[in-house]
């Protein structure tokens, strides 16, 4: 099974919705992916497709030297078959490119499955932003990557 990497666009925002409800308690509303994708010239979001079907996106800000990954979501019966793998991989190699010198993110300290992929790539933990999502205050980890 082939897992294309590709840049997102308005024509991914149904999918890219569906997929952000799927993940998440709170998910984004449709107008900030779009403002983000055409207006936020920091921003760079890439989706996953597997036959043509987009599975996946991931999301990140490129802000001076440092990347920082605003989200990255995998379609909830696709995982498990390298998606989010392959979504690291593509924002580290557009970070790479772009001679950016680190990577950091914020992921829920409850998260294990995401702490241990972020781990894999060599994203370390750094911190904690107490009680950072809204929807149940839970804390967030801070995580980095030194390119």
């Amino acid at each position: 099974m082939d897992i294309i990497i590709r840049n997102m666009d308005e024509n991914d925002l149904d999918d890219v919705m569906e997929i952000e409800k799927d993940a998440f308690t709170t998910p984004w509303p449709r107008e900030s992916f779009l403002m983000e994708i055409t207006k936020n010239q920091l921003a760079k979001y890439i989706v996953a497709e597997i036959d043509g079907v987009v599975v996946g996106y991931g999301g990140i800000w490129l802000i001076l030297d440092e990347g920082h990954i605003t989200n990255i979501a995998v379609k909830s019966k696709y995982r498990g078959l390298g998606v989010g793998n392959t979504l690291i991989e593509g924002l580290i190699f557009l970070c790479t490119k772009l001679d950016i010198k680190g990577m950091t993110l914020e992921v829920r300290v409850s998260n294990t499955v995401a702490k241990n992929l972020y781990k894999k790539y060599g994203f370390i933990e750094s911190g904690i932003r107490p009680k950072y999502y809204q929807d149940d205050n839970e804390d967030a980890l801070i995580m980095w990557k030194k390119l």
